[in-house]
């Protein structure tokens, strides 16, 4: 048995890797998983998800074009699909690190690129989404109740054994899907409402806006009603407008209609959400760059697939590091005034890949430059053993 927590995770993330090798060899073939692997390397490696660009670095000896067409038939494979592929992965992922008495955050939320438009639904984990599901919409805006009902049903059954929240910003707010929570599945819930909504309050419907709550004030209004016409209700309202500060000022108040019983509860669960922002910031600019790639329709739910296996290797890389504390030779890990990490575990799972490939690379003048330096050596070897340490993430 285990004799410390390092230990005890250490076994749970080699559970995870070999569950999660083992399974994706069950559903391909040799060749098939062979390329996903190396796909998922060069994301990771690379962080650009061109279709050309993976091509240029696939390293088969073969045409370049006789590259990019292997690839695109790999794209278009059927058996690339969530549900076949991921769905078995999350169940096991949730078996591993969540422990039955954890309540869960589930994150319903939209992102929307040129012409993309993708509904995905996330479940946090320290502090970051994982996707779960995710779906092109065909269309520009918004996405409707049906839409957003499909999409929780065909997550919510993984996390059956949890007590589940579910988290969505003011596109969600519809008391339509509220009340489908409420009756289906008895989940409780905290959607962010608009400020032209209306609730009953003494008998008489008002606008949010009209509660005239300012900056640093907050309320709980328990059993009213909400909207006008569906009248949903009694649910809970929570309204809170974080306290300006002179470094940052909050621009509005948040309004979030909940089942939860009490104000504390409910801004707490809510801003939780904002790990799904930061896992879109991820999958874009700030890692993997999947706005620039010219995919669609499904070769490009597939290159999400594929985006989302590199992420969850990252993240749980990067945990690992954490607990073997070598994340100082990766990034900076503190700060003056500021009372979260600075980085994430995936920027650590990212970014110690990096280092590592940096040591591999240039290890003849790396050795060279130490040598000139002997009166570090003894920093010089603690470094070296960090990486070593580091590498076994891996």
């Amino acid at each position: 048995m285990p004799a410390n927590t390092d230990e005890l995770s250490d076994s749970k993330n080699n559970i995870m890797l070999q569950f999660y090798h083992a399974h994706l060899q069950s559903k391909l073939t040799q060749s098939e998983f062979l390329i996903l692997k190396i796909l998922i390397d060069l994301i990771q490696i690379h962080q650009w998800v061109r279709l050309d660009s993976l091509a240029e670095k696939f390293p088969l000896p073969i045409k370049f074009e006789s590259r990019r067409k292997k690839l695109q038939r790999f794209f278009s494979m059927d058996k690339l699909s969530i549900l076949n592929l991921w769905h078995p992965i999350v169940e096991q992922i949730i078996e591993t690190y969540c422990p039955l008495e954890k309540t869960v955050y589930l994150v319903i939320d939209r992102t929307r690129w040129a012409n993309v438009n993708i509904l995905m639904v996330s479940f946090l984990y320290y502090k970051r989404a994982i996707p779960v599901y995710f779906e092109l919409l065909n269309k520009k805006g918004n996405s409707n109740i049906e839409e957003q009902k499909k999409a929780l049903s065909l997550v919510m059954p993984l996390f059956r054994k949890y007590q589940k929240i579910i988290l969505g910003d003011r596109e969600f707010c519809g008391v339509d899907l509220a009340n489908w929570l409420v009756k289906e599945d008895k989940t409780d819930f905290c959607l962010r409402l608009k400020k032209n909504e209306y609730m009953e309050l003494n008998e008489e419907f008002i606008t949010l806006k009209e509660l005239q709550i300012e900056p640093g004030m907050s309320f709980f209004y328990q059993g009213v009603k909400i909207t006008k016409t569906k009248g949903f209700g009694p649910i809970n309202l929570a309204t809170k407008w974080k306290k300006n500060s002179c470094k940052k000022k909050s621009k509005e108040a948040w309004f979030i209609m909940t089942s939860l019983g009490s104000i504390s509860e409910a801004i707490r669960a809510y801003s939780q959400r904002m790990g799904i922002e930061e896992m879109f910031r991820d999958f874009k600019k700030g890692g993997y760059n999947l706005e620039s790639t010219g995919l669609r329709n499904d070769r490009l739910l597939v290159l999400v697939l594929l985006i989302t296996f590199a992420y969850v290797e990252a993240t749980f890389q990067g945990n690992t590091i954490q607990q073997k504390r070598t994340v100082n030779y990766i990034g900076r890990t503190k700060e003056e005034n500021r009372s979260t990490r600075r980085h994430s575990r995936f920027y650590i799972g990212l970014h110690g890949r990096e280092w590592l490939e940096s040591m591999h690379i240039f290890k003849l003048e790396s050795e060279l430059l130490m040598s000139l330096s002997p009166q570090k050596l003894l920093y010089y070897q603690r470094g070296k053993r960090a990486a070593c340490v580091t590498a076994s993430a891996f």
